[in-house]
């Protein structure tokens, strides 16, 4: 499975759940997406294909948004996706 394979399905079952799924860009290391759900919830999502880890500037930008008071999830698998579903909605 690829990345954006893992991608695509995120996309389609936070959709469906009534959430909002933003890309990111614009700031080097920044999550890729950022999710919005029901109860003004929200979450940033940093995409990996299964097995990859964060670059180092990914994973400091992580701590950055966690320190923020954010959640942020490193997703690589179909069950890292059910995992941030059952947490967000």
């Amino acid at each position: 499975m690829l990345e954006r394979d893992i991608e695509k399905k995120l996309v389609s079952e936070v959709t469906k759940r009534g959430g909002m799924v933003i890309k990111q860009n614009g700031l080097d290391g920044i999550p890729d997406r950022l999710i919005l759900a029901p109860l003004g919830l929200c979450a940033f999502v940093e995409l990996k294909a299964p097995g990859k880890k964060p670059r180092k500037l990914q994973s400091h930008r992580k701590k950055q948004i966690e320190t923020l008071g954010f959640d942020v999830y490193v997703v690589d698998s179909v069950e890292g996706i059910q995992e941030l579903i059952r947490r967000l909605f």
